[in-house]
């Protein structure tokens, strides 16, 4: 065992203790060592971040929210968080797969509707602002790879940063909010989990369903499919279509970005690039 496994199992170990759950044998994703288990004869999820990166204050995200539209937290500090498990738990992608992608789309717009009622600005200032992100751009631009267009990147870049200077009103967004983030619950229907935890404006939201479910790419790469996405998304949220769309262009290189900074292999056949593509189309049309 590795020294940052060692230290890992010690931190999993103590918030278990510390939180009183009993845990079945813990299993590990790329950032997260998570536990289904018990407290009390109530099941919970133990989750326990393995370094310092967008998911770290998951829990105070979540509980931001206040139950509203996600994952009830019992416990959190920085680093892990105890929340309820949600049973069946099975993901909206399975939806959206099954050739039910504007029921599920209307699902999404229902989840964010639900957790756009947290508004509160106090702690505002503590939190990443959609301008923390548009640093990826710059990132990559003095990076020296060449993967993703430099054209691309620039327009990417100029849209995000135009958008980030005409926000309208600012307020706690998921981040992530797409289809493997939200789950079903028997008892409190869809609800979503894992927040990347960001400040901004609402239309900004939207841009991670648009490149989701990723299994499927053929889906979600399809003009059709994003046109009737974004109707759907900005009739039930009362956004600008427009705005709406460039942040999905914008997201989307962003998103190829990342990819790349988390050491993943991209090409012109990356799905966010693709998605770039269609909707760079699209607005240029307008």
């Amino acid at each position: 065992m590795t020294l940052i496994e060692a230290e890992l199992l010690k931190r999993f170990q103590q918030n278990a203790r510390a939180w009183s759950v009993s845990v079945a044998e813990p299993f590990e994703t790329e950032t997260s060592v998570i536990a289904f288990g018990l407290r009390k004869d109530q099941p919970v999820v133990l989750k326990v971040i393995k370094q310092t990166d967008d998911e770290w204050q998951a829990g105070e995200f979540l509980a931001a929210f206040a139950e509203n539209g996600v994952v009830r937290v019992y416990e959190q500090m920085p680093g892990a968080v105890l929340v309820e498990r949600l049973r069946p738990g099975n993901s909206l992608a399975e939806l959206a797969l099954s050739g039910r992608d504007e029921e599920a789309t209307d699902i999404l717009a229902g989840v964010m509707q639900r957790m756009s009622a947290c508004s509160g600005t106090s702690q505002f200032e503590f939190w990443p602002t959609l301008h923390d992100w548009a640093k990826g751009f710059e990132r990559y631009l003095t990076s020296g790879d060449e993967k993703i267009a430099r054209s691309v990147v620039v327009a990417g870049q100029r849209a995000y940063l135009d958008l980030c200077g005409s926000q309208g009103e600012p307020r706690l967004l998921h981040g992530d909010l797409q289809h493997y983030n939200v789950l079903f619950d028997s008892h409190r229907g869809w609800l979503a989990i894992d927040p990347k935890g960001v400040i901004g404006e609402l239309e900004y939201e939207v841009g991670a369903a648009l490149r989701n479910p990723y299994e499927n790419p053929e889906l979600f790469i399809s003009r059709s499919t994003i046109e009737r996405r974004l109707e759907q998304f900005t009739n039930k949220l009362n956004l600008s279509y427009e705005r709406t769309l460039r942040w999905g262009f914008a997201q989307a290189v962003l998103s190829a970005i990342w990819l790349i900074e988390d050491g993943f292999a991209v090409d012109e056949m990356t799905p966010a690039l693709r998605l770039a593509e269609v909707t760079g189309s699209m607005l240029a049309a307008e």
